[in-house]
């Protein structure tokens, strides 16, 4: 029997793709650094992309898939603003969807989502923050070399590797922390809100879930894919049309091929150490 309740489209709309419902789609992949490469998500790489999916006037929705395991809480932030911003502008919802991961800076960018639909096993929240590095104390020693600094401030040598920890030192960077995770967390009760299902010890302490976890607290909204919704709420004659980066001339990296390479290696070996935190 003949579907009755799907309107049929005409040979026409079919060969000119008239009829169908647009729905720009746009992915942030990647870790979030300032940095300008490829694979990085930053508020100049990322504006472009938003500016030219909420300009599709016709599009009832803007689609987000989010994929990243963090990163700079700056560009997360600007990259967030520039969501909302848009989208007020725009007089646009934003659906986001989770793949893989939305953690920490992640997860900072998918709550300027309207919605945000995961998958079961999708990694979400680590709504925290975390400064790490190395200390070599005594190491200098061991190999002979002295090293000789020289500062104008006390505090300028804060964090420096080759010599121990001070008390203070400690003290400050928590409070710097701490006051770049209360922003964190403002943002997320502000976008959430009463959709939150948990107290604050437990949401905000850093740790990450699954996303049918991340449902049940209310971090995200329901379990999906992002062509299931979108079929489900717009019907089947979509065209869900791909943001992507304009590539240069010949597609032709800008750093030479040694200063490039270099560089590659060492950033891939970062974001894989941030991928590495959540078994991805």
């Amino acid at each position: 029997m003949a579907d009755l309740t799907t309107p049929k489209r005409n040979w026409l709309q079919r060969l000119t793709g008239l009829g169908r419902t647009t729905i720009p789609v746009v992915r942030l992949h990647g870790v979030i650094a300032a940095e300008q490469r490829q694979g990085r998500l930053n508020i100049a790489t990322v504006a472009p992309l938003l500016q030219r999916a909420f300009a599709i006037k016709a599009a009832p929705v803007v689609a987000i898939i989010v994929n990243s395991p963090g990163g700079s809480p700056v560009q997360s932030r600007l990259i967030a603003k520039r969501i909302r911003d848009l989208a007020e502008e725009h007089h646009k919802p934003v659906l986001v969807f989770v793949e893989d991961a939305a953690a920490s800076g992640g997860y900072f960018i998918a709550v300027a989502g309207d919605e945000i639909i995961v998958d079961p096993s999708s990694i979400i929240g680590s709504i925290g923050v975390i400064m790490a590095g190395f200390g070599f104390v005594g190491a200098l020693e061991k190999l002979g070399v002295e090293r000789r600094v020289h500062t104008a401030g006390n505090n300028k040598s804060t964090l420096d590797p080759f010599l121990p920890e001070k008390k203070s030192d400690i003290e400050r960077i928590k409070q710097v922390e701490t006051d770049i995770h209360n922003v964190f967390i403002d943002v997320v009760k502000k976008r959430r809100g009463e959709r939150l299902n948990g107290a604050d010890e437990t949401l905000f302490t850093g740790e990450w879930w699954t996303g049918m976890r991340g449902v049940e607290l209310g971090l995200a909204d329901a379990v999906g894919d992002l062509h299931e919704t979108l079929h489900t709420r717009y019907g089947p004659h979509l065209n869900l049309k791909v943001i992507e980066p304009r590539r240069s001339w010949f597609g032709l990296p800008r750093l030479g091929f040694a200063a490039s390479l270099g560089s590659d290696i060492s950033a891939t070996i970062e974001d894989r150490a941030l991928w590495a935190r959540f078994g991805l």
